[in-house]
């Protein structure tokens, strides 16, 4: 897989939150019932000064690597600081990847993917960021992978 490194400064993230493990029998039911609740439960539109119209999918607070638990967040990035904000994304270098397709699919590929690349990854942050004007099956997203 193509990908770009870049220095990315520190991302504030208002949203939801919940722990898993890429092993979690409910892992689907974990990440799917965030992203119904934050799109469903109206969230998204109730998040002030938000910085652009993308949403958020943040893996952090990891245990050790892949293979432990980790919080996932679902929200977006804000402009400003305030007791609101659920996570902070740290500034620091990331591999930077782009995939498209459809939502779901794109997303499941890319990670099977990643999880078999010899990245040196920090195991801080983790995100998807989901591009405004797309929908299900022309979904634009950006994945950025922490890096050492």
């Amino acid at each position: 897989m193509k990908y770009e490194i870049v220095e990315l400064k520190e991302k504030k993230i208002i949203g939801i939150t919940a722990r898993t493990s890429n092993h979690a029998d409910n892992l689907g039911e974990v990440i799917g019932g965030l992203w119904g609740r934050f799109h469903g439960e109206g969230i998204y539109q109730g998040i002030q000064n938000k910085v652009n119209q993308c949403s958020i999918g943040l893996y952090s607070d990891y245990q050790s690597d892949m293979n432990g638990p980790y919080d996932i967040t679902v929200g977006a990035e804000v402009a400003t600081s305030s007791k609101q904000v659920t996570k902070v994304i740290p500034k620091g270098r990331y591999a930077k990847f782009v995939v498209k397709g459809h939502m779901k699919d794109a997303c499941i590929n890319f990670w099977s993917k990643l999880w078999q690349m010899d990245l040196n990854r920090s195991y801080t942050s983790d995100f998807e960021e989901y591009q405004p004007g797309g929908d299900m099956d022309h979904a634009e997203i950006h994945m950025y992978i922490s890096i050492k």
